[in-house]
Formats: C-alpha cells, structure tokens, sequence
C-alpha cells in the first residue's frame, strides 16, 4: 500500500477522477509540449458521459488553453476497458501531428501509472494489521506513523485544517449551486435551525449541515479533501468535525482518527477500487463511511476490533449503491448522500462498541464482496448518467436537454 498522502488530496471539486486527475493529465502532457502546439483530447466513457457535467473539458481546456484546444466525447468507447480513460493530442500550428498518450482516472483523483511511490506498507489488508495490533498492542495510527514517518502526522494537521475551513466555509454561503439543476445550497439554514432543537434532532442536524456544507463547496469547485473521493468528501470531515465540537478532542485525536480512517481506505484502495465509474458509489460513498466509522470509533474509545468492526458494517450496508448522478452534477443525489453516510458512520460506531468487537464477516471479506458487486453492476449504474436517477430526471424534465 502507497502513503496515505496519495489517499488524501487536497483539490478543487466537483470530482476526484473526472476533475482533478485530468487536470494532472492535462498539466502533465502540456510539460512536454511545445508553446505554439494545437491539442485534440478524446474523453472516453465515464469521462465523455459525464464529463460536461463534472467540468471534464473546461478544466482540460484552461490548462492546454481553450482557443487551442478541441475536445471530443465518445462515452460508447473505452481504452483498455476502463471506464476513465482520455487520450491527448499534439499538433504543431500547421496541423501536423506531434504525438499522443493515453490517461487512465483511477479514482481519488490519481492517474494510472503515477509516480505514488513505493509500498510502504508490509501489509496486504486489515487482517494482517489486525493480527498485529493484537500481538504488540500497537494502535492504528501508530502503524501510519511507524512506516510513514513522523511527516504523515504534520501532512494530516495539515489535511484536518483544510478539511475544517471546507465545513465553516460551506456553512457561510448561500445562493444557489451551477449546473443548471436550481439547488439551493442548505447547509447555512440546516446549520442555524440546529440552534432551535434538542437531543438527538440537534445532533442530526449539525452533522447534516457539516456534510451538506463539505458537499456543497465541492459542487460548486471549492477546496475540499479527497476523502477519499471528491463526491464523498463530506462523510468525513462531517464526523470528526461534529465529535471535536460536541466532545471537545484535541487536535491530536482528530489526527490521529484521520491516520486510523485513512488505513481502511487505503485498504480498500489497494485490493479493490474507491472509483464510481469502476464500481459505483459504494467504492466512494461506502469507503467514505468506512472511513469515517473506524475514525469515529477509535474517538470514542474502541478497542481494535471494535474499529475494524465499524469499518466493515460502514462498507457492508453500502453494498450495490449506485452511482448515477443526475445531468452528470455532482449534486443529486450526492450530496445528500454524504449526509446519510455521515449519520450511518457514527451507527456503526455505535453499534460496534455495544458490541466485543467480534464478528463473522471481516473487513477484508467486505472489500472483495464489494469489489465483485462493483464490477457486476451494469455500466449505467457506474457514473455515465445514463440510468437510475440521472434517467428519469432527464424524462420528467426534457426541456433542460
């Protein structure tokens, strides 16, 4: 497994694998270009079918610069059969072709073939970490900080400080959401109907108003954190934002949940896939939640395997969720989404630490059902907009296509 620097990317939204990593690509093939250089880009599946909506071709365009740039989509080809794939383009200013390469979007805003650096880790999965945590005593996070370095801990104050301003930035705004759609963004009203309730509802709608105010600032291109995708960059920060408020942990707890969550996600990175156009939203979503559920429970106090079981109900109950966002927007039905999963985060938090921790379906088990779930979802339900949801928006609302 890579550092968990190559998990945690801080970036502008709307999407990880649709926005950030063809900029990268972008940015990187224009390196080795010439200055008076034309550019063709071909989007191929997810990227062509949602690519307008999550700003696919205007990011590519400000970087290769847009009066010389053209782009063509071809949702109904793959390069390689994977559904994120591009190829660019150079031409000299007479037209005449310089060279190509082909770009692959793995998910969580990497390319295929990037330089992530060794394996750091001599682990294959949580199961292999497990069995040593109970052998030395160790905790999560300090198997992060003992094959990282100290420097991960600073790289995740870091991240937790970005994390934070993308919350109380999202709660400050108002107005309504680009993309044609007409959202409103609602995580300030959210936020100041809290102040009226009580008990559980005020906790529920803090952790909402988090989410949706993580979410929002995604959708619209704000900074956010790939945790570990920009589509379900809420689900994290939401939790450990609500437990540090209402529990008062220290920034050093806060950091440290950040190491823990980011070694499930890595995980799952690692033997599976975190990519909606690979295996829908329970690769983004459903990491998201497992993330945020380990976290929340190393917080409150879990032993081992009481985290590890909070991280495998956080997967498990996510199991066959679909990515089919509306118009390609990263907003229906994904923010919500994010808030759902925040709240069922600290469920499974909850419930594991009701529980010993022991359990008949390991994490590791939850990775590969879901990465074989993934795969056998049908490719209208892996981030094209073509089915579920994006679908029947697009029949009940024809004048907006």
């Amino acid at each position: 497994m890579k550092s968990l620097k190559y998990l945690y990317r801080e970036g502008r939204g709307p999407s990880s694998s649709h926005t950030m990593a063809p900029a990268r690509a972008a940015t990187l093939f224009l390196e080795s270009s010439k200055k008076d250089s034309v550019f063709r880009v071909i989007l191929y599946g997810s990227l062509a079918s949602t690519g307008e909506g999550h700003l696919t071709d205007e990011v590519i365009k400000q970087i290769l610069t847009p009066e010389k740039t053209e782009i063509i989509f071809k949702p109904e080809q793959m390069l390689s059969k994977h559904p994120n794939s591009m190829t660019i383009e150079e031409y000299s200013k007479d037209k005449e072709f310089v060279k190509s390469k082909d770009f692959f979007s793995t998910g969580g805003g990497a390319l295929q073939g990037e330089e992530e650096g060794k394996d750091i880790y001599p682990f294959k999965n949580a199961t292999e970490i497990l069995t040593r945590l109970r052998t030395t005593g160790e905790s999560y996070w300090e198997i992060v900080e003992k094959y990282e370095g100290p420097e991960i801990m600073e790289y995740l104050d870091h991240i937790w400080s970005v994390m934070k301003n993308s919350v109380e930035n999202g709660l400050k705004k108002s107005g309504t959401l680009p993309g044609g759609l007409g959202l409103p963004r609602k995580a300030g009203s959210f936020f100041k109907k809290s102040k009226r309730l009580r008990g559980e509802f005020k906790s529920l709608a803090l952790l909402a108003s988090y989410a949706y105010a993580v979410a929002e600032e995604n959708a619209s291109g704000g900074t956010i954190v790939t945790a570990p995708t920009c589509g379900a960059a809420g689900v994290l920060p939401a939790v450990l934002y609500h437990l540090k408020t209402t529990h008062k942990f220290e920034k050093e707890d806060i950091i440290r949940a950040l190491a823990t969550g980011g070694l499930f996600g890595n995980i799952i990175k690692h033997n599976a896939s975190i990519a909606g156009a690979v295996v829908g939203c329970q690769g983004e979503v459903g990491t998201a939640c497992a993330m945020a559920a380990a976290s929340a429970c190393q917080l409150m106090g879990g032993s081992a395997g009481q985290i590890e079981y909070a991280a495998e109900m956080g997967l498990e109950h996510h199991f066959g969720l679909t990515c089919d966002p509306v118009a390609g927007l990263v907003q229906i039905p994904c923010i919500e989404r994010n808030a759902h999963s925040a709240t069922r985060s600290l469920s499974c938090c909850q419930f594991s630490l009701l529980s010993d921790g022991l359990h008949r379906i390991s994490f590791d088990n939850a990775v590969d059902v879901m990465y074989e779930t993934g795969k056998k979802l049908p490719g209208l339900y892996r981030e094209t907009s073509k089915g579920g949801l994006a679908k029947i928006y697009k029949k009940n609302n024809p004048a907006k296509y």
